[in-house]
Parts: C-alpha cells; sequence; structure tokens
C-alpha cells in the first residue's frame, strides 16, 4: 500500500517523464511537489518505489523514470481523464467533414483523423455486420462459362468471386437464377441469406443442377463482406518511438505495421468500455515499449466496433483517454447519422 506521499511522487515522475522524456531526480520533485519534503526524504521515498517496482534507475543517472508496474498502477488508480477543450473538439468534428458513401469511409476517415491528432498509430475495427442486408446481386458473364457473382450490402460493400457455370445452361435459365435471387434473398439480414438459399435448393435444381458450389460462393463472398475490417492511420508514426532497437527489431516493427491484419489483431475488440494495454501486455515482444489504448463503439443496431491508438510507453494518458472518448463518441454520431439515411 503506497502512501499519500509515494503516490504524489510516483505520479510527479510520470507527469515530467511524459513530458521531457528524462529521468526526474529528487530536486526536482522537491520543487514541484504540492507538500513541503526535503530532498532526502523524497530520496528515501524514490528508494522505497523502486524497491516495489514502480520507478526504476535508468544508466548511470540519478534520477528514476516510470516501470510498466508504475504506469499500470498510474493508470488504474490515479490518472483522470482530461477534459477536451473546445477547439479540439471543433477539430474532430470539422475533419470529419459532412458526406460519407459507404461506413467503410467512416472507419477509414476515423484513424487517419485520430493519427493526425495523436501522431500515433490510430486503428478502426469495422462494427460486426450483424444486421447489414443484401442490397444487390448481379450475374456478370465471362466467357467459357465463367460468371462473375457481385453482392453489394446495405453499408455500400461490393464483394465478388468468379464462379464456373454448369455446361449447357442457357442465358434464360441465367436469368431465371438471377430473378429468383432478387425475390428471395435481396433485402434479407445476411446472416439468413445461405438459410435462404438452401430453401430454394429445389428451384436452384431446375436451373444449375448442381447448385451447391453456387451457394459456396455465396456465403465465401458473404463472410468477406460481414467480417470485421481493419482501417490503420499513421502506420509510420510507430517507427518514430523505436530508438533503441536494432536493425534487425525495426524490420520486424516495420512488418508488423505495414500489414493491416497484423496490427489490427492486436486490438482486443470484445472488451467494453475503454482498455489500456501497457509493453508486455501487448501479444509482441516488439511492442514492450509501447502502450495501447482502445476503446469501443456500439450504435446498438450495427454492431460493436473499435478504436485504438498505439503510441509509447510515456504517452500523455490523461490526455489520451480524454481525447479517445469524446473521439468514439463523435464517431458513433456519424455512423448513427450515415444509416438514417437509408
Amino acid at each position: 500500500m503506497l502512501t499519500e506521499r509515494q503516490l504524489l511522487i510516483l505520479e510527479a515522475v510520470i507527469r515530467n517523464y511524459t513530458e521531457a522524456g528524462q529521468p526526474i531526480g529528487s530536486k526536482t520533485l522537491q520543487q514541484q511537489l504540492p507538500v513541503h519534503v526535503s530532498s532526502a526524504t523524497i530520496r528515501n521515498e524514490m528508494a522505497v518505489l523502486e524497491q516495489q517496482g514502480y520507478i526504476a534507475k535508468e544508466h548511470s543517472s540519478s534520477g528514476r523514470i516510470p516501470s510498466l508496474k508504475g504506469y499500470r498502477y498510474y493508470v488504474d488508480n490515479l490518472m483522470k481523464p482530461s477534459k477536451l477543450d473546445r477547439n479540439a473538439l471543433y477539430d474532430i468534428r470539422n475533419s470529419f467533414g459532412n458526406e460519407f458513401q459507404k461506413i467503410d469511409e467512416i472507419l477509414a476517415t476515423s484513424a487517419k483523423i485520430l493519427s493526425d491528432l495523436t501522431s500515433y498509430t490510430a486503428i478502426s475495427l469495422k462494427p460486426e455486420a450483424k444486421d447489414l442486408r443484401l442490397e444487390g446481386f448481379r450475374l456478370v458473364e465471362l466467357g467459357n462459362q465463367q460468371v462473375m457473382v457481385i453482392l453489394v450490402t446495405s453499408d455500400g460493400t461490393v464483394e465478388s468471386q468468379t464462379f464456373t457455370m454448369p455446361s449447357g445452361i442457357s442465358g434464360s435459365e441465367l436469368e431465371a437464377v438471377i430473378r429468383l435471387i432478387n425475390d428471395k434473398v435481396v433485402g434479407l439480414p445476411l446472416r439468413q441469406v445461405i438459410v435462404r438459399l438452401n430453401e430454394c435448393l429445389p428451384l436452384l435444381n431446375r436451373y444449375l443442377h448442381q447448385p451447391a458450389g453456387f451457394i459456396d460462393v455465396f456465403g465465401n463472398i458473404l463472410s468477406r463482406a460481414a467480417k470485421e475490417q481493419v482501417y490503420v492511420g499513421g502506420k509510420m508514426n510507430l517507427l518514430d518511438f523505436s530508438k533503441d532497437a536494432s536493425l534487425e527489431q525495426i524490420k520486424s516493427l516495420y512488418s508488423l505495421v505495414d500489414q493491416t491484419q497484423g496490427i489490427g489483431s492486436l486490438v482486443d475488440s470484445t472488451k467494453d468500455g475503454i482498455s489500456i494495454k501497457l509493453g508486455d501486455e501487448l501479444p509482441s515482444i516488439l511492442l514492450q515499449n509501447y502502450s495501447l489504448i482502445s476503446a469501443t463503439f456500439d450504435d446498438g443496431n450495427h454492431g460493436q466496433g473499435t478504436i485504438a491508438i498505439l503510441g509509447p510507453t510515456n504517452m500523455p494518458y490523461s490526455k489520451m483517454i480524454g481525447l479517445i472518448t469524446v473521439f468514439r463518441d463523435e464517431l458513433t454520431k456519424r455512423i448513427n447519422d450515415y444509416y438514417q439515411k437509408f
């Protein structure tokens, strides 16, 4: 159990290291603490905090820096989110603009804005498409029995895949398949489409003879359309905080940030609210000097998505938490506004 004075010292060490990136000594702390104590007393308290693992001595300097344990205690017990000023809120709203044609555009824009605001790497995960509907269906003949199956979902996503039609199928039979699909499944939620198609197997058998392959293609396309998608802004910002990394580590880190799905997998989108992961709590050893702040958003109709920032461990947590909280609310509003147009 830390004493009140030890808590003040820990908080001051973290605040100073966040602002200056330099170890802090007892004389500096003596000038900053809201209570009057001698430099010797501060040194003794710092020694206790170091012994308990909350701060650490860096190289030969007499100053101390926060440890991961110290940061974890701070974000769990001491940190209070900063209130965003009106100018910052205006910047967020203005950056989003007004018109979006697809949900994907909103999510991609959100990652870029969040990265620009923080100078960190920002990640946006698309909400689960539990209520997406199939809005359009097309079959485009490519020749040699090849057709392209094209599906359009209610969020504007377009997915396609080629399919080999059975030999001998006529143009009128192909038109019949198109009419059947449009009549029976267009307008349904994506999760119901395959169920309805299987119910229509007797009818599809009239035209396709072996329709199982066609239904499999439908399933593949729908799976791609409905799956969680990842958008990353400021990928290269992550390399700005790798000053002590070797060349091989930098190459590996570059490979990580260059693979959208890889960096998206760092984010745990199953948790509610705001989550902070520090250093070795992240799944890659390359990120031991980084922290991830993620926040879920849910508009109540179209599933849960996540936004996150990945930056250095000594990021200003109170400011970032305040920012990402407001940003999440604005993003949710934009998604709601988009769906209200349909």
